[in-house]
């Protein structure tokens, strides 16, 4: 998705940094912003055509789908991508992106895709469609597997599913269940090649923002600053398909242009910069009209998640597994609300200023809340696992929220019930982890960390109370009402001020 398109519809008024100079009659490189976009602008600059093959394989499919067509084929082609598209919610790819701990994020974002797309067999199909990614957007040598792998997909592709043991030989295209009628196997290779734009352009995408992550920084601003700075997408290439003038360059027929997105953004935010204080120019990595990508806002949505994922506290952006040790998983969770608890006992003196940390708000009441949350939600991950069935993404707000209730004191009676909420979750911790097998805790059922490593995850939770701390007794007070009244309102505003105002 990444690799076709990009929100400007204005092209900005930026001098190009770089005069873009034919080089010979078949080679001519864009560097600049304005040049670069007037260059994807153009209806006369189109993608190098796909050399068809033997149905059934990558040759074929490259020629089969809306990235390497233009004019009315492109059109229709792209129509089928957009119906695809247009039945799925950006928000829900986003929670569901964020579920499960696959380490590789190409894996993820198209098992999350193929899950939306009502496909049978989401991480095989996954698996198969990471083949297939190697050897679709240059054309490469003949590659046998990539080619097993597109004639596996493509029966695969009908929201009904494929039994098991289906193949799609080239004599099986017209028949594909997807549909009938001619248009049935262009929109089973239209679906592979939403499927594998997913792939490597969106775990490129989270590979560099991670790669420059700060915390407190929420996925949405980082990925827009890694689409400027770090694109996924460093160039596009087009060929002129009759003589053209593109930015002031001539353009005969056949003429190889490269587009280089990394220097044509680096040169045009400090150009913006400079000349009007603005760096805020739309990324190129999506294209531009009008061939942009139907898909931005879902491959957004996807890395985002991806990239929030579901290991708060060990932050959003850390992909780490989680470091096991020799200690009974059993025994580590009820260790940490131990630890957790004996914090809590000093916060009854609480004074109502909440404590920052990690671009984090943090107060009693939310410490509490988030150790609890984290218990529950990778409570029913485990249970969920055991018993065969996918796991539900959560809908936590987790620390991008500060409510109300986080804000209010810390009583005595706060304390009491937080001992028994915590210690009673941690008893069906351990006592759910005293019956798992080596083999359970180590070689764990479904999708993510090991049974182990979720102990020892959870038992990271403490960050939260450890980010509090143990708080020292106030002294009490004996000013009078007047002074009681000033200090009530002061801690109101900054209450007030705090509430839903931080970054993560």
């Amino acid at each position: 998705m990444t690799t076709s398109a990009s929100p400007a519809s204005v092209t900005p008024s930026v001098t190009p940094a770089v005069t873009p100079v034919a080089t010979d009659a078949t080679d001519a490189v864009f560097e600049g912003y304005e040049d670069v976009t007037s260059a994807l602008a153009s209806p006369d600059l189109v993608p190098p055509r796909a050399v068809p093959g033997p149905p059934g394989g990558v040759a074929w499919l490259r020629a089969t789908v809306a990235r390497f067509s233009t004019g009315e084929v492109h059109a229709a082609r792209r129509a089928l991508v957009e119906a695809d598209l247009a039945g799925l919610d950006p928000a829900a790819l986003r929670l569901a992106a964020a579920a499960g701990f696959e380490q590789d994020a190409r894996l993820r974002a198209v098992r999350v895709l193929a899950q939306s797309l009502g496909l049978a067999e989401p991480e095989a199909v996954a698996r198969a469609v990471a083949v297939v990614a190697r050897a679709y957007f240059v054309e490469l040598p003949d590659d046998a597997e990539a080619d097993a792998a597109v004639a596996w997909l493509l029966p695969r592709m009908d929201p009904a599913g494929a039994t098991e043991s289906a193949a799609c030989a080239p004599d099986d295209l017209a028949p594909n269940p997807l549909a009938s009628g001619p248009l049935a196997s262009e929109r089973a290779a239209n679906r592979i090649g939403l499927l594998v734009q997913a792939c490597d352009a969106t775990a490129l995408l989270v590979e560099h923002a991670r790669r420059t992550a700060a915390r407190g920084v929420l996925p949405a601003a980082l990925l827009t600053e890694t689409l400027r700075h770090d694109p996924p997408v460093r160039e596009m290439r087009r060929v002129a398909a009759r003589d053209t003038t593109v930015a002031g360059v001539e353009l005969p027929a056949g003429t190889r242009v490269v587009l280089d997105i990394a220097a044509a953004q680096s040169t045009a935010q400090s150009t913006a910069r400079r000349t009007t204080g603005n760096a805020d120019l739309p990324p190129l990595s999506f294209g531009a009209p009008p061939r942009v990508c139907p898909g931005r806002a879902h491959a957004l949505a996807l890395a985002a998640g991806i990239l929030h994922g579901a290991s708060d506290p060990a932050g959003p952006f850390a992909d780490d597994t989680p470091t096991t040790s020799g200690h009974v998983p059993a025994e580590v969770v009820p260790a940490m609300v131990d630890h957790v608890l004996a914090l809590a006992a000093t916060w009854t003196d609480w004074d109502g200023q909440p404590v920052a940390v990690d671009g984090r708000t943090c107060t009693p009441h939310k410490a509490i809340r988030r150790v609890a949350d984290h218990l529950i939600d990778h409570l029913a991950e485990l249970e969920a696992r055991l018993a065969g069935e996918p796991t539900q993404p959560d809908h936590w707000h987790a620390s991008a929220a500060t409510t109300p209730s986080d804000l209010a004191p810390f009583t005595p009676a706060d304390l009491d019930e937080a001992r028994s909420r915590l210690t009673r979750l941690a008893r069906i911790w351990s006592n759910r982890l005293a019956t798992l097998t080596p083999d359970q805790l180590d070689h764990s059922p479904g999708t993510g960390w090991t049974f182990r490593q979720l102990a020892f995850h959870v038992a990271e939770s403490a960050y939260y109370a450890d980010a509090i701390g143990a708080l020292a007794p106030r002294a009490a007070t004996t000013a009078g009402p007047a002074a009681l009244a000033a200090t009530t309102a002061t801690t109101a505003t900054v209450n007030a001020n705090t509430v839903g105002s931080e970054a993560s």
